[in-house]
């Protein structure tokens, strides 16, 4: 009866206006009526997505964007936000780029230059977040509590990486106090251990993890071949090098290009291990490393109204839950019943979830211990196929996972986006929830409702 009148409160809580909003009576949208919240009414002051985009995924170093700048990556998606929704540059009151790898100073010149290629004013304020594998995650968080605050109206959150020029590296030096303490020691851990780690202290097995890559790349295969990433990601217009001749192609990319349709059990039997002599985690069970951008436009359900822009999702909650360094993958399973519950609803309440395929291992170990629907979970495919550029994956999942529930229309109302986050040192709710982790290893959710 407690849980019941308690989950009651929260549910009330995001119902109640705080202020009037004559302009508005039911929310048009193709999200359905599934789940816990009744229809009702809809109120001006929710925190609304009205579009987001991303470029292809590309492999670095070898792929589409291999000789783009990344300033030009993340120029096409903020132009690409501007113009299919006719949104005046000059309201936008800040634009939060998630990034990780560069140079923190070095990327946010390089963002703020992508901003006036885009067509932004010098009025317009940037700025760059990093929280390492949710950094695009991080930076919708950042602007729906800023618009939730008050401090601006319209605001984007972006995400951006180039791994083909920003490689991933070590910690440069490490203080010697970090040897007494285990869990500060367990924070510097390549990535592939804590892969390993999670494989070995809960029992998923290698075949586990590749059929898990199978799964990805074969649903991802599907979704590409019936357009379903047609409605989110823009075709980017480039060039491209001839490492051989030199000679330079101008190329148009709009598919990602790490899908491998023909992925199969026994070619990936046959990868050694990749972090250790026995271990389990390889190239083909663990997420690619990846070239991409992504832009989201977030502002107040009123003003959506007042300009006509459809509602993708709404912004729902958000939680942060620290977990064991040594075993950092596992952060969805901590933070996902965090940021479901603070939305005042269960498990079982929502319809889709994207959990973001760091590695093969703490993706299945995630799904196992919340006792997921695996029809439920990366239904497009995950980062094993689609790739993982780090800053951009967060804006890339709300994109593929609003895009879906809006195809389900009625069968889907709550949508959760998960990720675990760490150190990288190796080579690897809208009615919606996300999840992250960061160098001191923290996962971050966010719910979002489709209404």
């Amino acid at each position: 009866m407690e849980k019941a009148f308690n989950r009651q409160k929260v549910l009330l809580a995001h119902l109640q206006p705080t202020s009037p909003s004559p302009l508005l009576s039911a929310s048009i949208c193709a999200a359905g009526d599934s789940a816990a919240y009744h229809r009702t009414a809809a109120f001006g002051d929710d925190i609304v997505i009205v579009a987001a985009y991303r470029t292809a995924i590309c492999k670095a170093r070898r792929g589409g964007f291999k000789d783009t700048f990344p300033d030009d990556l993340l120029g096409f998606v903020l132009k690409a936000v501007v113009e299919k929704t006719n949104v005046n540059p000059s309201e936008v009151g800040d634009i939060v780029v998630g990034t990780v790898l560069a140079p923190g100073s070095e990327r946010a010149i390089e963002c703020r230059m992508a901003a006036f290629y885009a067509g932004f004013p010098d009025t317009v304020p940037l700025r760059t977040v990093n929280r390492q594998c949710s950094s695009g995650l991080q930076a919708v968080a950042d602007v729906a509590a800023s618009i939730k605050a008050g401090y601006y109206d319209i605001g984007i959150a972006a995400g951006l990486e180039c791994m083909t020029v920003n490689g991933i590296r070590s910690v440069p030096q490490v203080n010697p106090r970090v040897e007494t303490f285990q869990q500060a020691r367990d924070c510097l851990l390549p990535m592939g251990l804590t892969s390993e780690n999670v494989a070995q202290r809960y029992g998923v097995t290698r075949q586990d993890q590749d059929q898990a890559a199978v799964d990805s790349h074969r649903k991802a295969a599907a979704a590409r071949a019936s357009g379903k990433f047609k409605d989110e990601i823009i075709p980017v217009t480039t060039k491209i090098v001839d490492p051989e001749t030199g000679i330079q192609k101008v190329i148009t990319i709009s598919e990602d290009d790490g899908i491998r349709p023909n992925s199969n059990l026994a070619e990936l039997s046959r990868l050694k291990p990749a972090f250790k002599k026995d271990g389990s985690t390889t190239a083909g069970n663990a997420s690619q490393v990846s070239d991409g951008a992504g832009a989201v436009l977030l502002m107040k359900r009123s003003l959506a109204a007042q300009k006509g822009l459809p509602i993708l999702g709404v912004f729902r909650s958000f939680a942060a839950v620290g977990v064991d360094p040594a075993v950092m993958g596992v952060g969805p399973a901590a933070a996902i019943p965090a940021a479901v519950q603070a939305a005042g609803l269960e498990l079982n309440d929502i319809d889709l979830f994207e959990i973001n395929e760091a590695f093969a291992s703490q993706y299945v170990y995630c799904i196992k211990k919340l006792e997921l629907d695996p029809e439920k979970v990366n239904v497009n495919g995950g980062a094993i196929a689609l790739g993982h550029p780090l800053g951009a994956t967060g804006a890339r999942c709300v994109g593929t996972l609003l895009n879906e529930m809006k195809r389900r229309g009625k069968d889907s109302r709550f949508g959760v986006i998960s990720m675990c986050i760490g150190l990288p040192l190796s080579l690897s709710i809208f009615n919606y929830t996300l999840n992250m982790t960061r160098y001191y290893y923290k996962r971050l959710h966010s719910i979002l409702d489709l209404l």
